[in-house]
């Protein structure tokens, strides 16, 4: 099973962060060891004093491809979840100032805290979903998928150039803007439309 992620794919957040308009998707992974599962409390690690939550919604393949035609894109995920992709935004910017990659910002151990996956028969439209996240109680990031620079299907077709994807794999769709950082005592709140899927706690 392979995380692959995609950065900038909301323009407000990338206006927030200072960067470029992206030609192309921004993809990156995380291992499977980043997964958090069943809301369970997440400890802040002591190698970072600036990780930044960054809510995203989350597609699940559900067929083998590579090569995908765009007007079959569909057919490759038939399930949706909300996560969260946690960043330790001090080793990411001091990575990126030397040049070097920032795997590790991204990819450490409970850095992706996943929801359980709805059937998109539960939505009409995969790029008409709101979805939300509350920091204390307190709306901190709001957004619809049709804001996505690079829409789902495009995402499939793209990345399955490149990477050969597997039933099982998921993909995080991109944050909207609205990331900040955690502190511990915090608590985490996640919404895919009205429905509470993400409830846990920052240790």
């Amino acid at each position: 099973m392979k995380i692959i992620c995609v950065g900038r794919n909301y323009i407000k957040h990338i206006k927030e962060l200072n960067n470029e308009i992206p030609k192309d998707p921004i993809i990156f992974t995380k291992p499977d060891t980043s997964l958090l599962l069943k809301n369970k409390d997440f400890y802040y690690p002591d190698f970072s004093s600036e990780i930044h939550y960054e809510v995203e919604l989350i597609i699940k393949i559900s067929r083998e491809g590579k090569k995908i035609p765009l007007n079959f894109s569909k057919r490759y995920y038939n399930q949706i979840a909300i996560g969260i992709d946690f960043t330790a935004r001090d080793l990411k910017i001091n990575a990126q100032k030397k040049g070097l990659p920032w795997t590790i910002s991204k990819g450490f151990d409970n850095s992706a805290p996943i929801s359980k996956f709805n059937s998109l028969k539960k939505y009409d439209d995969i790029q008409n979903i709101n979805f939300s996240l509350k920091r204390n109680d307190k709306v901190v990031q709001k957004s619809n998928s049709n804001k996505m620079i690079y829409k789902v299907d495009f995402l499939i077709n793209y990345i399955s150039n490149f990477i050969h994807l597997k039933v099982g794999d998921i993909i995080f769709t991109g944050t909207p803007e609205g990331v900040g950082k955690i502190n511990k005592g915090d608590n985490l709140k996640a919404y895919i439309e009205d429905e509470k899927l993400l409830d846990f706690n920052i240790k």
